[in-house]
Parts: structure tokens; sequence; C-alpha cells
């Protein structure tokens, strides 16, 4: 369970580290960050005005399942998987599941 902890620390500590960089051109899009524990499913969330366009998605969401982090979506420059791979999280205990199933075989993460 150590290991989980730990990877429930580095997806907060990503989402945290996002959200108070926010968007400094945009001072009317906001960011809050989903972090529910208890079903290991975590988004960073942006909505509100840039100009006249409304806002309003996940800028990130990852989640844990069966001892590995999911990246669901990932809208970060750097990607959070190279944030996890800095933490030293391994590679097969990364997906990204924002490949499909066919496409993760292909990758160095992990395909499920």
């Amino acid at each position: 369970m150590a290991k989980v902890d730990d990877y429930r620390n580095y997806i907060e500590e990503i989402i945290e580290w996002r959200t108070k960089i926010g968007y400094p051109n945009y001072p009317d899009l906001q960011m809050i960050p989903v972090l529910d524990r208890e079903r290991d499913n975590y988004l960073l969330m942006v909505y509100g005005w840039e100009g006249q366009k409304r806002n309003h998605y996940a800028l990130i969401h990852a989640g844990i399942r069966n001892g590995k982090i999911w990246i669901y979506y990932d809208g970060l420059e750097d990607g959070v998987a190279s944030f996890l791979l800095e933490k030293g999280v391994p590679k097969e205990d990364i997906v990204l599941a924002f490949y499909s199933p066919e496409k993760r075989k292909l990758t160095e993460f992990a395909a499920a």
C-alpha cells in the first residue's frame, strides 16, 4: 500500500503545482483540483472565460487501478508521465490510457 500512497501523493503534487500556476494571461479562467482518494480519481478542471470563449474542461485526468497510474488525459506541455518518471515511478506502472489498448502495446509504458 505504501507504493499506492506514494502514487496518490505524486498525482496530487502535480495537480497542485499546475493549479498554482494558473493562466496568468487569462485571469477569468479558474482551476479546480478534484482529488478523490477514496475512488483514486484525480482531475484538474479548468473553467471560465477566455475573452468571449467559454471554457470548461479537464487539463489532467488520472487514476490508480490495480496498483498502476492510469493517465486518462494529459494536457500538460511536459506531460504527467515525465513528472512521474522523475519521481521514480517505473514505466511498467504508468498506463497512457489516452491511447487505445492496441497503441499502448507499442509504447514503453504499461499496456494495462
